[in-house]
Parts: C-alpha cells; sequence; structure tokens
C-alpha cells in the first residue's frame, strides 16, 4: 500500500534547532591555516550564523510539496521516496539511488527536466531521511536492491533502468546483478572497479590512483568511524547540530569540483537539516557497516561481481574514484556509453544538473539503441 507523505515539521522543531545552534560550544581554531587539521572554525561560524538566522526550510518543503511524494512497507521498513511520472507515457521508468552524505534532496535541481524524459523514482536509503530506520543487522546493499525491486513493482514498472552515485552506484549494481532480466540498463557515476595492473597506466590512469590513494590518506577517518564505531559516532552527530553540520559540510566543500559552482549554502543546508531533524546520522552511517567491506573488495578484484547488463558510465574530472574505461569494461561486460563531462565532481547532481541530465539522457539512449 502506498501512502501519500508530505513534508511538514512542527515549528517547536525548528525552534529547538535554533536554539542548539546558538547555544554553541565552540572549540579554539585550528592552529594550521586551511583545511589540514578539518572544517574551518570561520568557515563553520559563518554557516551556522546563516542557519540560525537566514536559512528557510519552509521554503524547502514548499519545493518538496511539487512533487509527489509516498511511503510504503518494504521487509519490515516504511520506505519514503518521491514518484514523478513522465508526460510520456512511453517514458522509461527511472530508479534514481543516493548516497552518503546526500539524501534523495540531491536530486531535486533534476527531477523535472528528468521527468520529460523518464518516470522518476527516487527512494531514500533505510536508516536516511524520512525512510525508517533499521533496527536490526541486515540492511546491507543486497537487501536494500531487493527492496528497490518490490518498490518498482509496487509501482508497475516491470522494466525499468536504475542510476546512482555513491552508494547509489552500488545498489544500482546490486540490482543489476539480483535481477538482470528487470533492468533495461544501469547508469553509475563512477562504476566501481580495480585497476588493471597488467599493463602501464596512461597518465590519467596514474593520476586517478595518486588522487585515491591521497584521499585514503587523508579523508578516510569518516569512513572507518562509519564502518566500524557509526554508534559512538552518532551520540555526538544526533545531539550538535552544528556538529554534524562540520561532519557533512566538509564532505560538500571538499569533494566538488573547484573549477564548477560548487554546491551552494541553501542546498548544503536543505541536506544538514533533514538529516537533524529525522536523526538519521547514525542510522546512515551503519550502512559503512553493513557494506564498506564488500565495496571495497570491488577495488582489488578485476571481476568481482561480474555485471552484463547494457551499462552506461560517467566519470567526472573531481570524483574520486575516477576508473577508466578500460578498467570498467573488465567488470562491466556490456558498457555501451562512457562520458567524461568538462566539470564536476561526487555532488554532480547538484554541482553541474544540466550536466547531469545530458549524461542520463545521452547513456539511456544509448543503452536503447537511440543514439
Amino acid at each position: 500500500m502506498l501512502e501519500p507523505f508530505t513534508v511538514s515539521v512542527p515549528q517547536s522543531e525548528l525552534d529547538d534547532l535554533r536554539r542548539r545552534i546558538l547555544d554553541t560550544r565552540w572549540p579554539e581554531p585550528a592552529p594550521v591555516p586551511g583545511r589540514q587539521q578539518g572544517f574551518p572554525l570561520a568557515e563553520l561560524r559563518r554557516l551556522a550564523a546563516y542557519w540560525a538566522d537566514g536559512y528557510d526550510w519552509r521554503r524547502l518543503e514548499s519545493e518538496l510539496a511539487r512533487h509527489p511524494q509516498y511511503r510504503t512497507e518494504i521487509d519490515g521498513l516504511d520506505i519514503h521516496f518521491l514518484h514523478r511520472r513522465s508526460p510520456d507515457p512511453e517514458a522509461i521508468p527511472l530508479l534514481l539511488s543516493h548516497g552518503w552524505p546526500g539524501s534523495f534532496l540531491e536530486f531535486l535541481d533534476v527531477i523535472e527536466p528528468l521527468g520529460e524524459t523518464f518516470h522518476v523514482v527516487c527512494p531514500s536509503l533505510p536508516g536516511y531521511g524520512f525512510s525508517d530506520r533499521p533496527t536490526e543487522p541486515g540492511w546491507d546493499i543486497h537487501r536494500i536492491a531487493a527492496a528497490w525491486i518490490e518498490l518498482m513493482d509496487r509501482l508497475g514498472y516491470r522494466r525499468f533502468g536504475a542510476a546512482g552515485s555513491d552508494w547509489g552506484t552500488s545498489v544500482s549494481t546490486m540490482i543489476a546483478a539480483r535481477a538482470p532480466e528487470r533492468v533495461i540498463g544501469i547508469h553509475l557515476i563512477p562504476p566501481l572497479v580495480a585497476p588493471d595492473r597488467s599493463r602501464p597506466f596512461t597518465a590519467a590512469e596514474q593520476q586517478a590512483v595518486d588522487d585515491l590513494a591521497e584521499r585514503s590518506r587523508t579523508g578516510s577517518a569518516y569512513g572507518e568511524l562509519h564502518a566500524t564505531r557509526p554508534q559512538t559516532l552518532g551520540y555526538a552527530l544526533t545531539d550538535s547540530p552544528v556538529g554534524l553540520c562540520a561532519w557533512i559540510a566538509e564532505k560538500y566543500r571538499e569533494w566538488v569540483d573547484p573549477a564548477g559552482p560548487g554546491v551552494g549554502d541553501d542546498r548544503l543546508l536543505d541536506t544538514v537539516t533533514l538529516y537533524w531533524l529525522t536523526r538519521t546520522a547514525v542510522s546512515s552511517a551503519r550502512l559503512y557497516w553493513e557494506s564498506i567491506a564488500e565495496v571495497s573488495r570491488w577495488f582489488t578484484e578485476a571481476t568481482a561481481d561480474l555485471i552484463m547488463v547494457p551499462t552506461g558510465a560517467s566519470v567526472f574530472p573531481a570524483e574520486v574514484p575516477r576508473p577508466s574505461r578500460r578498467w570498467a569494461e573488465r567488470r562491466f561486460g556490456d558498457l555501451r556509453h562512457w562520458g567524461e563531462p568538462p566539470v564536476g565532481g561526487h555532488f554532480a547532481a547538484l554541482e553541474v544538473p544540466e550536466s547531469y541530465v545530458a549524461e542520463l539522457r545521452a547513456s539511456f539512449a544509448t543503452l536503447l539503441g537511440r543514439s
């Protein structure tokens, strides 16, 4: 059963959030410049001041009201999703999956243009946003993939396309592995694959390997905590809105393309506020505890979970990792579209929505032999 859902947060929740922001006990600034020790104090204080006295959650609620949303129980959890049908009855059903520290809000700027080409279904991962928080272990990428297939069944979509980034890449890949007969094609940003070390790297491949090693050395601590101590981390992130903001905002500042427009304060705070209001800091982090070991294996095993459904991929220039096409072809046996847009990073749907839409349209046109 599909229950219509409207986002309407009590004013008391927003008042409590503002009070907590204003009551923040601040640390001293880092003794070294820049981001060497984390998110800069001055930048966070500016962002927090705007969050308390300039940001408007009600503006987001009005924006969300333009898109039909629902909740439905699948495998014991109520799953929230946005569903925008295209005016074209022949449109392809497209399942969009997000990751961390994102949410279904990542796709707000692309839903309407994508809706000209696709019937768009955008669920919130279990433990994220307005989906229920799991109360038992086992909600890994395989179980989520099964839930998403059930969701598409309930919407009457026998065959569909699946696309995603971050955790959404892993979930979309598992949908293709689990039910290839159901999938028209998948689009991954980026595909997760192991480097091909049987041949010398090109200059671009070597740079991609070096950038991933640097990210692992200087920017992977968050993932280690999510994967090993999500509960301990969750106490701080659930109690301190500014602590939560720093944890998430750091990624929205560091993972974007410095050559592009980045992600504005309002869109960033939309996501941070969603995590705060839904109390999903710890439940979202638990997905790392459930699945990061398996996904990490994909970076070392060339043919891990070989996928043979039609596949498209986009690799944005500031993304990490950035596999090459020849690496991806070893795991994705029917790779038909490969896009390398000139600008964009990890949050491409927010940073460069027009480019993101163009990539998905071109990809599925190729997957269906229409290009």
